[in-house]
């Protein structure tokens, strides 16, 4: 490849159809496929692995050093799916000790100004709003939309296909397939249009939203809603997502909306 006005390191692995535009720092231990698009004044730093058909725009930073103070200098990697788009002045930082990596899988968009801290795994088909900011160790489900100017707490998870509206803070876990808005964080429905979009039958999302009131409208806790799930609602990839998720949160999940007291 012959790009005067682009630094590319020698070591770095660049397949031949990759366009890389003025301005732009490869770094070495770099690999980056097919068809992938990189932007001018893009830095590239080491350990990047970016997939096939990428599209990276100007001024975004990826694999740059951690944010972490515990950051000791180790060999770590930042994963950048196929077919993914990263927007303008986008920061993707990679891996410590504690994953050794970060991913951001295929088929995402990340738009203008948002940060994907450290250790953070990012799965297929998510959409992280303008300036959305992602602390360390987030995981992020497939299919989920964080709407604009939100900030992600440090080893939240964000389930699949929910969707985040704009401006909000996200402190505790947000289950799959639901819509969390409100502050703090609540239970704002399920996801329905979302769903239906993505091919799933109106059983599967009757089932779903049956899910959700005993979780959250009956007014048990969440172990006795849990339990109450398991009897009453027969077993299914959805219900045992949900089961799996409500059990496995670290920081618990979001809770139902509850409207102020005069």
């Amino acid at each position: 490849m012959n790009q005067p006005l682009a630094y590319i390191h020698p070591e770095a692995k660049i397949a031949q159809n990759v366009v890389i535009e003025p301005f732009t720092s490869i770094y070495k231990n770099v690999e980056i496929g097919e068809g992938t698009w990189i932007g001018p004044n893009v830095t590239i730093m080491e350990g990047a692995r970016i997939g096939k058909n990428c599209k990276i725009f100007p001024g975004a930073v990826i694999s740059s050093i951690p944010q972490d103070l515990k950051f000791a200098g180790e060999d770590t990697l930042t994963f950048i799916g196929d077919g993914t788009v990263i927007r303008e002045c986008v920061t993707v930082s990679r891996g410590t000790v504690d994953r050794m990596k970060t991913v951001v899988g295929s088929n995402c968009l990340i738009m203008a100004y948002a940060h994907v801290a450290h250790d953070c795994i990012i799965g297929n088909n998510c959409i992280m709003g303008n300036a959305v900011q992602m602390a360390g160790h987030v995981v992020m489900g497939d299919y989920a939309i964080i709407s604009g100017a939100s900030a992600v707490h440090q080893f939240a998870k964000i389930g699949a296909h929910a969707m985040v509206s704009g401006g909000s803070l996200i402190r505790k876990d947000v289950p799959p397939f639901v819509k969390a808005a409100r502050e703090p964080l609540s239970y704002a429905g399920v996801n329905s249009i979302g769903l239906r979009r993505r091919g799933y039958t109106n059983e599967q999302i009757n089932e779903i939203q049956q899910i959700y009131r005993i979780l959250y409208m009956s007014g048990l806790n969440n172990a006795a809603a849990v339990d109450k799930i398991e009897l009453e609602i027969s077993p299914s990839p959805e219900r045992d997502e949900i089961l799996n998720f409500v059990r496995d949160s670290g920081r618990g999940i979001i809770k139902g909306y509850q409207r102020d007291a005069d």
